[in-house]
């Protein structure tokens, strides 16, 4: 108890949040007065720094190394800083800064800047919250040096992030997150960071119509309109830029769904803020019902994610990742395709693009899981991952972008409906022409992320032979590398049926996943095996 309370008496010295120390102070007391809860919750934020990946900082708000808050920030903007400027040889590096509406966003933000111009660099923060994409485009577009956008995204409420951009607009990869993290410890107190008081340039909203006037153009001036649309941001910063998108481009307004159109850091109507959750997107679909929509579209609440549901004869469906991801392909795929274009998907995705890609004499790449790696990808022209993240237009912005992804959508969906067709007709005839690519997905969440290496490592020791019937025709330990791609935590298994098993641990939350996908020339086959193989994995990697 002494060196914990010790630690945390330490921290609140250096915490310059009068909320966060007040926090921690009575969480010391409790713990010292004898509560075993309060201590539990002590040891825990003092657990280890929250650790600076691939994917920046993502954690809980609250006082302590193990959580997000002011002196975590200050400290990582300023090993960013040291980094750029250590890498790039120079001390006026630029650093462009975007945040959503979430609980301290707008802090974070202010704090990066003030440490960017304290040592030496250039800060410019976008005018109010915007989307992530919006960051993503303003990196190149203003020549900045790297890009950060505070947000956590789809994750609870409870939570906030970091995610770092460097000048080419893509995320951070290996080995710049250690090399950034590395320099995160050469700042060990936050109160030795110098903080700017001023200094900092606040952009204004013309930027925003740059970033319009550029994703706009991935619609055809001349192509259909005649669409409805219901659209939700689940109490994200996407509504006012999507709308203002839509208008741009000469759609009608989409019908907002109210109560979850305006930023909310509470996220009252959901239980989590991520339109692949079940429930998430009910409001719209219901909307949808009662104003006889053709279309329903989500964004996460950072606006990078799109979410698509169409109308059935029973009712309303949300169409999976890969369904959109093989949509936007198709569509894509009909328009002027350069010779040296490239299609991609990750790793865990449907092979169905891949499929049309080499129908179509189009080159396509697999990576690894993650925009961070899919941006990468040398000539890229189109590429999506099955969570609901698609980049259709690279030159504009280099990572997923749902306010273009809708664009496209909603002008495939009236084109479409100019002809008497459906999305769904689509889809059918990509089964006819390449198999029914049939997709699922779950995960195991876990409170111990110990019980995640404790399934891989069930898995690595007694492999399944067989799966519903077919043998395991190949294991790949994703990490030793595999069919070229770098090392990441996972195991692929695929079956002599072709069928595909990825099971893999997030990146972003506490929770293993498992993606598995079936081929077959009959849906219903193929929708049969993929049940088969599910109920299985979910055997497999049961926690115990």
């Amino acid at each position: 108890m002494n060196d914990v309370a010790t630690e945390a008496r330490d921290w609140i010295a250096d915490d310059p949040d009068e909320q966060t120390r007040a926090e921690l102070e009575s969480v010391v007391a409790a713990a010292e007065s004898g509560d075993a809860a309060a201590l539990e919750d002590l040891r825990d934020r003092f657990s280890g720094l929250l650790e600076f990946g691939t994917a920046g900082l993502r954690g809980a708000l609250g006082a302590g190394p193990a959580r997000m808050n002011r002196v975590v920030v200050i400290r990582a903007a300023a090993g960013l800083t040291a980094y750029l400027q250590d890498t790039l040889g120079k001390r006026d590096v630029t650093v462009v800064i975007g945040y959503d509406a979430r609980h301290n966003s707008d802090v974070f933000a202010r704090d990066t800047a003030a440490v960017a111009v304290g040592a030496g660099g250039r800060a410019m923060i976008l005018p109010h919250t915007l989307p992530t994409p919006v960051l993503a485009f303003m990196i190149r577009h203003l020549g900045a040096d790297a890009g950060v956008m505070v947000t956590a995204s789809h994750n609870p409420p409870q939570d906030n992030g970091y995610k770092v951009y460097l000048g080419d607009g893509s995320q951070i990869v290996a080995p710049a997150d250690v090399r950034i993290a590395d320099a995160i410890s050469r700042f060990p107190k936050a109160a030795d960071v110098p903080l700017a008081d001023d200094g900092w340039e606040t952009l204004a909203d013309e930027v925003v119509d740059d970033y319009l006037t550029a994703v706009t153009r991935v619609v055809r001036p001349d192509g259909p309109r005649d669409i409805n649309i219901v659209h939700t941001a689940l109490h994200g910063v996407g509504s006012a830029v999507l709308r203002a998108a839509f208008d741009r481009a000469g759609f009608p307004a989409p019908e907002s769904v109210a109560d979850q159109a305006e930023p909310d850091p509470a996220f009252p109507t959901v239980a989590f803020p991520n339109p692949e959750e079940p429930g998430a997107i009910d409001h719209a679909l219901a909307l949808a019902a009662e104003t006889s929509a053709d279309l329903v579209i989500a964004n996460d609440p950072d606006a990078d994610r799109c979410a698509v549901a169409v109308p059935r004869p029973d009712g309303w469906a949300m169409l999976r990742g890969d369904e959109v991801g093989a949509l936007l392909g198709a569509y894509l795929l009909q328009r002027d395709v350069a010779r040296d274009a490239v299609f991609a998907n990750s790793i865990v995705s449907s092979r169905l693009l891949a499929a049309m890609a080499k129908a179509a004499g189009v080159p396509h790449a697999e990576t690894l899981t993650g925009f961070k790696w899919i941006s990468r990808v040398p000539g890229l022209a189109y590429g999506y991952e099955e969570a609901l993240g698609y980049c259709v237009d690279p030159e504009a912005v280099r990572d997923k972008d749902g306010i273009s992804a809708a664009l496209l959508v909603a002008e495939f969906a009236a084109q479409c409906k100019a002809e008497g067709r459906t999305l769904d007709d689509i889809l059918a005839e990509l089964a006819v022409q390449h198999g029914t690519h049939a997709t699922d997905s779950f995960s195991v969440r876990v409170d111990d992320l110990s019980v995640i290496g404790d399934i891989m490592g069930r898995l690595r020791s007694n492999p399944p032979q067989s799966v519903a019937g077919q043998e395991v025709s190949q294991v790949d330990d994703l990490s030793l590398g595999a069919g070229g791609l770098p090392p990441t935590e996972g195991l692929r298994y695929f079956l002599a049926d072709d069928t595909r098993v990825i099971v893999r641990p997030s990146g972003t939350e506490p929770k293993l996943k498992i993606y598995l996908e079936t081929i077959d020339a009959d849906p219903e086959v193929a929708r049969r095996k993929l049940a088969d193989v599910r109920a299985q994995f979910e055997r497999l990697t049961a926690a115990r």
